[in-house]
C-alpha cells in the first residue's frame, strides 16, 4: 500500500509539475519569439499565423487536462484510503485523514497547474491576435 501511495503522490503530482514546467518553458519561448518577430517581413498571413501559434497547443492541452490528472490522483487517493480501511478492518481516523489529504493534494495541484496555464494561453493568444492585426494593417487591409 505504501508503494501505491508513492505512485499517487510522486506519479500524479510529479506528472503535473512536469507538465507545468513544460508549459512555462513553451510560454517563455513564445514570448521571446513574439518580441523579436517582424510582421512586415512575412508575405503570407497564413505563414505568420502558423509561426505565431506554433506550440500554443501544448499550453492549452496542459490547461485542459491538468484538472483531470488531479482528479485521477483524487480517485486513486480515495481508493487507497478504502483499501487501507478494508485491509485493517478498523475505522482508523488517521488512515482516513492521510488518504483524504493525499487525494485533496492531487486535486489542488491539478487546479493550481491549470489556472496559470489558462492565463498564459489567453495572454499568448491575445499577442497572436495583435500581431495578426499589425500584419493586416501593414498590408493595407
Amino acid at each position: 500500500m505504501q508503494d501505491f501511495k508513492s505512485v499517487v503522490e510522486w506519479g500524479v503530482i510529479g506528472l503535473l509539475l512536469s507538465l507545468s514546467a513544460w508549459a512555462v518553458a513553451v510560454a517563455l519561448e513564445r514570448w521571446r519569439f513574439y518580441r523579436q518577430v517582424q510582421v512586415q517581413s512575412y508575405r503570407s498571413r497564413v505563414r505568420l499565423e502558423t509561426e505565431l501559434t506554433q506550440r500554443l497547443g501544448v499550453i492549452g492541452s496542459v490547461a485542459a487536462n491538468a484538472p483531470y490528472i488531479g482528479l485521477l490522483g483524487t480517485v486513486l487517493g480515495i481508493m487507497l484510503t478504502f483499501e487501507a480501511l478494508g485491509s485493517s478492518g478498523a475505522m482508523d481516523v488517521k488512515t482516513i485523514m492521510v488518504g483524504l489529504a493525499l487525494a485533496l493534494k492531487a486535486t489542488a495541484v491539478g487546479i493550481g497547474v491549470a489556472i496559470p496555464c489558462v492565463g498564459l494561453n489567453n495572454a499568448l493568444r491575445r499577442v497572436v491576435r495583435v500581431k495578426l492585426a499589425e500584419f493586416d494593417e501593414a498590408q493595407g487591409g
